[in-house]
């Protein structure tokens, strides 16, 4: 089995990978054999559906299109808001989007939805489209994993995190529901954060132009923000030998890259960290910093 990466900032990071990509394509030989892109997934600046993260990327969606065009890779619009009414759905900016992407090239692309409102009129005005159920759901006790798994409409479920090491459970699970399963890898939220889904509707709030307060973390190292090192240690944390030897092996292969809010060189190291051989990560490394066009930090 290949393990399929689904890498964050399709509009954020665009200039990163616009140089990645290539690199990936032309020296496979960096790159660990049994992996792959499964998607790219993000939302442009001032999205009204998007939700997870309030969105800050400005690059052109044609130029975004074309580039996973190019590479044949998927494009996944991260349009996860909660609290979408009615009356949202006819946003212009989102449904040009959903127009520029649904049939772009022969690689399906998907939407990453949380709301059932937003999942109903995409299938029936973007019927091209793949859907995958967010993590923001914060479904958190499994028998509500299972039951999204269940669903027709959804072609991924992305279970909280806290979910992924509950081994006995998933391995009893069906072929068919293994295939569906793609796994949050590198989150960095207090494990027992009992606040997850309001932090989450709090950008839902933001991204419809509300006007509210700011989320407030209540973890305890909430001032010290995202560091890989420190998700590497969260008990829901997945690595790369976890990968190759527990889950690969029990039938699951979509693992879910998250860092759409943090910097490029954030994301260049979860590229090294889970995609590139150890003997081609300072080359690899030096290829993306030695470029003049990208802005790293």
């Amino acid at each position: 089995m290949k393990a399929y990466y689904h890498l964050p900032g399709l509009f954020e990071f665009y200039g990163l990978y616009q140089v990645f990509l290539p690199l990936f394509r032309e020296h496979r030989e960096y790159f660990y054999e049994w992996c792959e892109i499964g998607s790219v997934y993000g939302a442009p600046a001032d999205c009204l559906w998007g939700g997870g993260r309030v969105g800050f990327g400005d690059e052109r969606p044609e130029n975004v299109a074309a580039l996973l065009r190019e590479y044949g890779i998927s494009a996944r619009l991260t349009f996860s808001n909660s609290l979408l009414r009615e009356e949202h759905l006819s946003d212009r900016k989102c449904n040009a989007l959903c127009a520029l992407f649904e049939k772009n090239g022969h690689v399906p692309n998907g939407v990453i939805i949380c709301s059932d409102l937003l999942l109903r009129y995409l299938q029936k005005h973007y019927p091209g489209f793949y859907f995958v159920s967010s993590t923001t759901k914060v479904l958190t006790e499994f028998g509500q994993l299972e039951d999204e798994l269940n669903r027709a409409e959804y072609r991924y479920v992305v279970p909280d995190f806290r979910l992924n090491k509950a081994y006995d459970r998933l391995n009893a699970l069906s072929e068919s529901q293994k295939r569906k399963v793609e796994f949050l890898c590198n989150e960095c939220c207090w494990f027992a954060c009992p606040a997850r889904k309001e932090c989450y509707e709090n950008v839902s709030r933001k991204n419809l132009g509300e006007n509210c307060a700011d989320h407030i973390c209540v973890s305890p190292d909430a001032e010290k923000g995202y560091r890989f090192s420190r998700a590497m240690k969260n008990p829901g944390f997945i690595g790369l030998e976890a990968i190759q030897q527990i889950y690969l092996p029990n039938g699951f292969s979509h693992f879910k890259i998250e860092g759409r809010s943090l910097g490029s060189a954030v994301i260049l190291e979860f590229l090294l960290y889970y995609m590139t051989k150890p003997e081609y990560q300072l080359t690899v490394r030096e290829e993306i910093y030695l470029d003049s066009s990208l802005d790293l930090f």
